[in-house]
């Protein structure tokens, strides 16, 4: 005899088919717990390995800007937060502040953003350097002359707001080499030391970290094996779904599987009548 369909709510209440329910959410609440605990080592373990990035980008040696990029180049993702040394002289003329940067847990400040006039082989090239951060817009002047200049590379940033009055929202080469003329380097320099010493340190200019590469604070061993594990929990919601439609489609009930459907009463068999 053919297997009988029947709906997929008759299928889904069966007690064979409950009882897997159980078992299967059972299962797939442990992978979702797993994915957790594997998330939270994602971040403990990412933290500790940021750390350790963090300690080893800000005692490297640098390495002589032209040796890492060079005027209109693009910029390569590996060079974030590369310590560059550079020589140039600062136009303090043209400094812009920076506006609607945290630091410190404070936006009321700006990055003090000073081009640095670096000599090349066809004349010289701008590099935006971004001094340090100031609460005030009372910034000392730069230094004068040559100036030997140790920082971190950070790749610049898109367009933002025109600058007026000497303030920017955005690092963008596109925008400053309309303000300061080029060719720009793509990237700009994050100051951690400079020789001699920035006069505006003395007045409140506070030095920045440097820069991070986006996604770090997580280790993506971690972060894959939480994936699989809740990818696994809603194979186990899934596989369910896909026995009530086999069930369905193709199995006919077990005794007590179903609960009994009383037979329709029959009409009455009418009584003939005679002429």
């Amino acid at each position: 005899m053919a297997d009988t369909p029947t709906s997929l709510l008759r299928a889904a209440v069966r007690p064979r088919m409950l009882g897997l329910l159980v078992v299967l959410l059972a299962a797939a609440a442990v992978c979702a717990r797993l994915g957790v605990w594997q998330l939270e080592r994602a971040e403990v373990r990412g933290a500790a390995s940021a750390e350790r990035e963090a300690a080893r980008v800000v005692t490297a040696d640098p390495d002589p800007l032209a040796d890492l990029l060079a005027p209109g180049q693009t910029f390569a993702g590996d060079l974030v937060a590369r310590k560059a040394v550079v020589t140039g002289t600062y136009d303090d003329d043209a400094t812009l502040l920076v506006t609607g940067r945290e630091h410190d847990g404070s936006t009321d400040g700006y990055l003090v953003l000073t081009p640095l006039r670096v000599p090349t082989a066809d004349g010289t090239a701008v590099l935006p350097v971004v001094r340090g951060w100031s609460a005030t817009p009372d910034i000392a002047a730069a230094p004068a002359g040559d100036v030997d200049v140790v920082g971190w590379l950070q790749v610049a940033e898109e367009a933002g707001a025109p600058v007026v009055d000497g303030r920017t929202d955005a690092i963008s080469s596109a925008q400053l080499v309309s303000v300061w003329g080029g060719p720009v380097y793509t990237g700009y320099l994050v100051v951690q030391t400079s020789d001699p010493v920035d006069p505006a340190a003395a007045g409140g200019l506070e030095g920045l970290d440097p820069p991070t590469r986006a996604g770090a604070g997580l280790n993506i061993q971690n972060l894959a094996y939480a994936a699989q594990w809740w990818i696994f929990g809603l194979f186990a919601a899934g596989l369910w779904w896909r026995l009530v439609r086999d069930e369905a489609a193709g199995r006919p009930p077990l005794p007590g599987d179903d609960v009994p459907v009383p037979p329709r009463e029959k009409d009455p068999t009418p009584v003939p009548t005679t002429g």
